[in-house]
C-alpha cells in the first residue's frame, strides 16, 4: 500500500434549518395564532482515530466532506429534522491544522474518541417564538446559521517509542528486521526505504516497544533535499533516538563526517528533536577485522566527541542487537516511571492547595 502522510481536504458542517411562519387555521377557529416551528440544527463534523488505518491515502481521492443540513420548521409547531453528523475516520497519530490560520485543531491519539472539528449551524426560530401579549400575530422568524467551513491540512505522525536516524545505507532497515518482525526492504544500494516502517520489539511478556525506521537523511534535508524532510516529523513523537553510523562505509566516506551531517540537519530542523535522548549506534562492526574493531570505534568516538551512550553492533548478523533492545526497554520504562512520579506529585500539590 502506498504510504501517504499528508492530505488537504475541505469540510463544511451543515446549515441550520430556517424557522417557519405559519398560523393555525381550523374550522371555527379563525384566529388560532402562530404555530410555525423551529428549524433543525445542522450536522457537525467529527474525526475519530481508527487503529485499522495506517495512511491518509483515502483522503487523496475524497477532497470534500459536507455534513447534512437541518430541515426547515413546519406548521403545527413541528420542528425540522436535524442534520446527521458526519464522522471522518483517521489513522492514530494524525494532526489536523486549519490551513488558513495554521492553527492546530486536533491531535488524534485516542482510538474511538470523537473530536468535533466543525460545528453545525444552529436552527432558526419559528414565528411562535415571537408571540407575546402585545404581538399576537407575529410574522417574524429567523433563518438558521451557516455551519463552520474549513480548509484542513492533515499530517500523519507515526506513533513510535524509538526512532532511527542515519544516512542512507547506515543499516536502519537491517536493524529493524533484526529486532522485530517487520520486514522493510533491504538492498546493497541507498534509498531502499521510501516510507516509514514500524516494528514491535518484544523483550518478554508485557514488555515491548515500537521502533520506527524513516528514509535516510541527506545533507540539506532540513531545507527540503531528499526524502528525509518529509519524514523527520515522524520522529517528533519518539522518546529515544538511535543514531546509526556505518563504521565501514562501502564508499570509504568518513563516519565522523556522516555523523556531523545528520547532527547538523537535526539541529536545523527542530530544537525539540535535537534535545531528545539520543544514543550512538556503531553498526557493521562485522566488516572490520576483530583486532581493529576497538581502535576504529574509538577513533570515531574521539572524532565525534561523543559523551553519551554507545553501542557497537552488527545488525546483519544480530551481534549486539539484543543487548541494545534490552537497554532501550529499560530506558523507556525509566522515562515512564519519571512521568508517572511527576503526575503523582502534581496531583498531590493540587489536592493540598484545594485543602
Amino acid at each position: 500500500m502506498k504510504f501517504v502522510d499528508e492530505a488537504k481536504i475541505r469540510i463544511e458542517a451543515g446549515k441550520g434549518g430556517n424557522g417557519c411562519v405559519s398560523f393555525r387555521r381550523e374550522k371555527y377557529i379563525p384566529f388560532g395564532g402562530p404555530d410555525g416551528g423551529d428549524g433543525g440544527d445542522g450536522g457537525s463534523i467529527f474525526v475519530v482515530a481508527d487503529e485499522n488505518l495506517n495512511t491518509l491515502i483515502d483522503l487523496r481521492f475524497t477532497k470534500a466532506f459536507r455534513a447534512e443540513s437541518g430541515e426547515s420548521g413546519q406548521s403545527r409547531n413541528c420542528t425540522g429534522r436535524g442534520g446527521e453528523d458526519l464522522t471522518i475516520s483517521l489513522p492514530v497519530g494524525t494532526q489536523i491544522y486549519d490551513e488558513d490560520t495554521e492553527e492546530l485543531l486536533a491531535d488524534v491519539l485516542v482510538v474511538g474518541e470523537p473530536i468535533k472539528i466543525a460545528q453545525g449551524g444552529f436552527h432558526g426560530l419559528g414565528n411562535v417564538r415571537y408571540k407575546s401579549s402585545t404581538n399576537r400575530a407575529p410574522r417574524q422568524h429567523s433563518n438558521g446559521s451557516m455551519g463552520e467551513a474549513r480548509n484542513l491540512l492533515l499530517e500523519l505522525k507515526v506513533l513510535a517509542d524509538v526512532g532511527l536516524l542515519g544516512l542512507p545505507n547506515a543499516g536502519k532497515s537491517t536493524l529493524i528486521r533484526a529486532v522485530s518482525a517487520a520486514k522493510p526492504k533491504v538492498a546493497d544500494y541507498p534509498f531502499t526505504t521510501l516510507h516509514p516502517n514500524l516494528g514491535v520489539v518484544s523483550i518478554e511478556a508485557h514488555r515491548s516497544f515500537v521502533i520506527a525506521d524513516i528514509p535516510g537523511i541527506i545533507e540539506g534535508a532540513s531545507e527540503g533535499a531528499g526524502l528525509g524532510i518529509q519524514f523527520l516529523k515522524h520522529l517528533a513523537r519518539t522518546r529515544v533516538l538511535l543514531h546509526l553510523v556505518d563504521v565501514a562505509p562501502y564508499d570509504e566516506s568518513d563516519p565522523v563526517e556522516s555523523f556531523k551531517v545528520i547532527e547538523g540537519e537535526i539541529q536545523k530542523y527542530s530544537d525539540e528533536l535535537a534535545d531528545k535522548p539520543r544514543w550512538l549506534v556503531l553498526n557493521k562492526i562485522d566488516l572490520l577485522p576483530e583486532d581493529e574493531r576497538e581502535q576504529r570505534c574509538q577513533e570515531i568516538l574521539d572524532g565525534i566527541g561523543w559523551q553519551g551512550s554507545v553501542f557497537k553492533i552488527s545488525a546483519v548478523i544480530k551481534e549486539g542487537t539484543q543487548l541494545l533492545a534490552q537497554n532501550v526497554m529499560e530506558a523507556l520504562e525509566k522515562i515512564d516511571q519519571i512521568a508517572d512520579d511527576n503526575v503523582d506529585a502534581e496531583e498531590k500539590l493540587s489536592e493540598s492547595q484545594e485543602q
